[in-house]
This record gives C-alpha cells, sequence and structure tokens, in this order.
C-alpha cells in the first residue's frame, strides 16, 4: 500500500497539550503507512525540538490564523497531501477552509479536545463549527464526554465521531525521569521534610488555581507541605497575592513552564488537578505514568474516564476546596503500603493510554476515511 501523506497543522508548537498531542501522534505513526509533515504559523514552539527528523517541517509566513488559510491551501496542493489533520475548533477551521480551497481530494481529519459551550455565546460558536465539522471526513473526540457534548452542542450525528483517547509517551516520559535533574532554585523545595503537591497548566481560569491554593491552605495546616505550580498565564499575579492572603505564600513556588514536568511529578508526593472542565486531562495520565498519586476534580469530562471513576483516584467536587483538601490530606497520610499500591495501580492505568496502541488506533480511524 502506497504511504498516506498527512499533514498536521496547528497554529504553534508552544506550551499546550494539544502541541504535545500532535508531537506523539506523528513520531509514532506507523512509517509503512504514512509519512507525515507538521505545518504550522510563523511562531517558535518549545516542543519543535522534539519533533522526529523524519518529519517535513514548514512554517507558513503568516503570523494569524486567517491569513494562513490560502498558504495551507497551496501547500495541501503542491504537497499533494492525502490527509488534513487538526485539532481546537479555530485551527479546525482554518485547516478545513485550506483543504476547500484547494481544490484537492484530500481527506480533513478534525479532533475535539475539550467541553467547550453552554454561555449563549459559546453555544452559538458551536453551532457554526458544528456545521464545518459536517463538511470533513472524520470527527475525532479525545474522551466519551467530549463526543456527549459534539452531540449536544455541535449538533453533529453520533456515528460520525470517534473516540480515541490521547497518547501517552510512556517510555519517553520514563527516560525524562531517569536523565531529569531538578535545578539548583527548586531542589530545596522537595529536599525538605515535609510533603510536596505539584499541578501543571496555563495559569487561566479554566484550571481553578484560586481553588487549588485554598484547599493547600487547608491541608497546610493538617501536614506540612510545599505546593510547587508549573505553568505560566495572565493570573500569576493574583493567585500570589491570594497566596499571600491565606499565609501561604512562602510556601506556594510558582515555576513556570518546564520542558521536563515528568521529574517534578515524580519527585512530588502528588499530584492534584483542579480545573472547571477539561477534554480529557493529559496531565493526569501523565502523573500516573510517572508514579504519582493523582486528586482531581470531577469536572466535564475527562479526569473521570481517565481514573475510571475514582478507582485509580480521588475525584471531588468542582469549586470545592474542602472536599478537595480532604482528598489530598487523606493522600499525604496514607500508610507506606496502600500508598505504593496506589501508586503502582495508577502506573498500571496509564498504560492503558500508552502511544503504541492509541497512535495505531489514530491510524486506524484516519485509514478508514478512505473507505467511506
Amino acid at each position: 500500500m502506497k504511504r498516506k501523506k498527512i499533514l498536521f497543522f496547528i497554529y504553534t508548537m508552544g506550551k499546550g497539550g494539544a502541541a504535545r498531542t500532535l508531537l506523539n501522534v506523528m513520531n509514532n505513526l506507523d512509517r509503512n503507512k504514512f509519512e507525515p509533515m507538521l505545518v504550522t504559523l510563523n511562531h517558535d514552539g518549545e516542543y519543535e525540538q522534539y519533533v522526529n527528523e523524519d518529519v517535513q517541517f514548514i512554517k507558513l509566513e503568516a503570523k494569524r490564523l486567517r491569513s494562513g488559510i490560502l498558504p495551507l491551501a497551496k501547500i495541501i496542493r503542491k504537497e499533494k497531501v492525502d490527509i488534513v489533520f487538526s485539532t481546537i475548533p479555530n485551527y479546525n477551521m482554518v485547516a478545513i477552509l485550506a483543504k476547500m480551497l484547494s481544490f484537492t481530494r484530500a481527506k480533513v481529519v478534525v479532533r475535539e479536545a475539550d467541553h467547550v459551550g453552554g454561555s449563549l455565546l459559546g453555544n452559538l460558536k458551536c453551532l457554526v463549527y458544528g456545521r464545518f465539522y459536517n463538511r470533513t471526513d472524520q470527527v475525532i473526540s479525545l474522551s466519551e464526554g467530549v463526543k456527549q457534548n459534539l452531540v449536544e452542542k455541535y449538533k453533529l450525528k453520533p456515528n460520525a465521531i470517534e473516540v480515541v483517547y490521547n497518547p501517552l509517551d510512556i517510555e519517553n516520559i520514563k527516560q525524562q525521569i531517569e536523565i531529569g535533574e531538578l535545578s539548583k532554585e527548586v531542589a530545596p523545595i522537595f529536599n525538605q521534610n515535609e510533603k510536596v503537591i505539584v499541578t501543571a497548566g496555563r495559569l487561566v481560569k479554566q484550571k481553578d488555581h484560586d481553588t487549588l491554593i485554598k484547599a493547600f491552605a487547608e491541608t497546610n495546616e493538617q501536614v506540612k507541605s510545599q505546593l510547587v505550580i508549573l505553568g505560566e498565564g495572565p493570573l500569576e499575579e493574583e493567585l500570589k497575592s491570594l497566596a499571600q492572603k491565606l499565609n501561604v505564600e512562602d510556601r506556594v513556588h510558582f515555576i513556570g513552564f518546564q520542558d521536563n514536568p515528568y521529574i517534578f511529578f515524580h519527585e512530588a508526593d502528588l499530584f492534584v488537578l483542579t480545573s472547571i472542565h477539561e477534554g480529557f486531562s493529559h496531565v493526569i495520565a501523565e502523573a500516573l505514568a510517572s508514579g504519582t498519586p493523582v486528586v482531581s476534580t470531577n469536572c466535564k469530562s475527562g479526569p473521570s474516564e481517565v481514573l475510571a471513576n475514582g478507582e485509580y483516584g480521588d475525584l471531588c467536587p468542582v469549586g470545592d476546596p474542602k472536599s478537595i483538601s480532604e482528598a489530598m490530606t487523606e493522600t499525604l497520610t496514607l500508610p507506606p503500603e496502600a500508598l505504593q499500591m496506589r501508586v503502582s495501580k495508577g502506573e498500571e492505568r496509564a498504560q492503558f493510554f500508552n502511544a503504541n496502541k492509541i497512535v495505531s488506533r489514530y491510524g486506524q480511524v484516519i485509514l478508514n476515511t478512505f473507505k467511506k
């Protein structure tokens, strides 16, 4: 069978779960079946350095999404692309329009990664996206919850959507833990005779770090701890003020984006996620693979699927510092044997999302578009 040329389109290979997912899919696709190429706008991204050498990488001259439609259409035509793959609504719209303007028979596969909508404006946007998604050859949802949202708010037919979970590159995670080293500035946080709690994500409203810091302040009264926050975003100063107001500013550490978050997960005693909504929550699966217990909000719609309704980690109500604090305290005070059992179960669960298996599923779903 002739290899299919698949073009992955994204704004930038920057700090985010979408870029990390595309990276895992591109790098692990079966080269006997696919010839992957990557197209981004003219921006530098932290994950570019991890793209395999055999992936053709093109940066458009454009820096804005709408300016990238025609250049992307030209590449689709010039490179004789068989499949255009994109993720996130705005990028998906560009990919769909570019394919249409390429006047080729390339297949379009779009991936929806979050549980969006809710407000009047948000629901209207979903309807518009749905109109365009209906013009694609395949819609991929990264969780059952997101699929349900696509049916309800995008008005897509259930049989037009395939659920494929995020691929987890466990081998790379283990390698990064092995070669990773905490910096001299950060190492002392982990070397005290106290528990360390870690989280990772953009400092934005969706991740609800407010609730996390409030829960941490309560937990710290029971178990002396340190909170390490990985990520950047517009709410950093506001969150620092909250930590100061709660008298834990010397125990809450904002250390920004990290190329290797896995060494932080591995060295910590607990990973906590307090998001208001998620599509899948890749970072929870990464924490499990790093050998770290997890406490998460039971937000729509990913955490409960990753943690199998609480079998592999605690699920708490959204925006409830008290219940999150109680779960954190309980986990941090587990007897050694119970803790090891929980870690082992988490690592076992992470294998369910192993990149080799999940990317194979991606490949099959994409190839099936040629049978329709």
